[in-house]
């Protein structure tokens, strides 16, 4: 199936993030946005007219039924990427699904068992991971340049009105800041130093009963130290300083999009940039793509593990904080 030129694309939810993608996809070489899906048939068109989609649908099993779609991005609210990867699954559609990529972790090892049974490509899109400036501070870290990284501190906040009904607010829709951008400062210290030992976490719960901020603290072996912070009530640097025996690296803000990187070494700052001129998509969905024309179920970045890994982190941060999603 993936030994043609071009790489068909179908798009699952047509909100903020999905536009994000589509203009990115335009600098994916080989790559066509050929369908996309809204449960809002008025809302897939303008959608399909604004990027230039051959075709658009009112309901997601149409669009898994199109046999010339290669692979669908899901980027539907948290709590529905179980059951709409399992749908493009059993469909043998390749997926790449938005972070965070279910609700737990019964979910996503499902999704994997059902991926490998179909023998279809599954993977999360933690894009961030993919970017020019993340690969170079991994690069960093793998080498060992400034020494072992001794502590990571790393935070995500935004501001955002107060709004019930709306995703980030509505625990129906798996809202709260843990999930939504928590989820970044998780992967940046699992990214770098790997799974803890221990895990400290607090959080408010506001009046919806999801967490409006979160505190998390994890702890490694050779006292090395994550102090991880995300909110919905407030802008935050949204930085990340890592810091190691001989150096120290900040990813600029804001550090799980396109940035730049300051290295600090014996005393001497020297500021990194990147020239990257998308929102930073393109390079998650190129390696998706490289993975398809390989035959590969399983991406060689952001594999099944790393995925499993981080959902038993939030999984984990939850039970400390009494946030449980129904």
């Amino acid at each position: 199936m993936h030994s043609k030129k071009h790489i068909n694309w179908g798009i699952l939810g047509c909100g903020k993030i999905a536009h994000k993608f589509s203009e990115d996809l335009k600098f994916v070489p080989n790559a066509k946005l050929y369908a996309v899906a809204s449960r809002n048939l008025k809302k897939a068109q303008n959608f399909a007219n604004a990027h230039n989609a051959n075709c658009f649908y009112g309901n997601y099993k149409e669009l898994v039924a199109n046999p010339d779609i290669d692979v669908i991005y899901i980027a539907t609210p948290h709590v529905f990427h179980y059951e709409h990867t399992l749908l493009c699954l059993h469909h043998k559609k390749a997926v790449l699904c938005e972070k965070p990529f279910a609700m737990n972790l019964s979910q996503v090892e499902e999704m994997i068992t059902t991926a490998k049974k179909n023998n279809v490509f599954l993977m999360e899109a933690l894009w961030t991971y993919f970017l020019p400036h993340y690969q170079y501070v991994l690069d960093i870290v793998t080498s060992k340049e400034l020494g072992s990284i001794k502590k990571l501190k790393a935070d995500f906040g935004f501001t955002t009105t107060f709004d019930p009904k709306s995703r980030i607010f509505n625990k129906k829709l798996g809202g709260g800041s843990l999930l939504d951008v928590g989820i970044y400062p998780l992967f940046a210290a699992l990214s770098t130093i790997g799974y803890p030992e221990d895990i400290k976490a607090s959080a408010t719960i506001g009046k919806t009963g999801v967490d409006e901020n979160c505190t998390i603290q994890l702890h490694y072996k050779n006292g090395v130290t994550a102090s991880l912070f995300s909110t919905i009530t407030k802008k935050t640097d949204t930085q990340a300083i890592l810091e190691f025996e001989n150096g120290s690296i900040l990813i600029n803000s804001r550090f799980h999009e396109p940035s730049s990187v300051t290295i600090t070494k014996n005393g001497t700052s020297e500021l990194i940039e990147f020239d990257v001129t998308t929102n930073g998509y393109n390079f998650e969905a190129i390696h998706v793509q490289e993975m398809l024309l390989d035959n590969r179920i399983e991406s060689n970045i952001m594999s099944f593990e790393k995925s499993l890994q981080l959902i038993n982190l939030l999984d984990a941060v939850r039970e400390k904080i009494g946030l449980h999603y129904t």
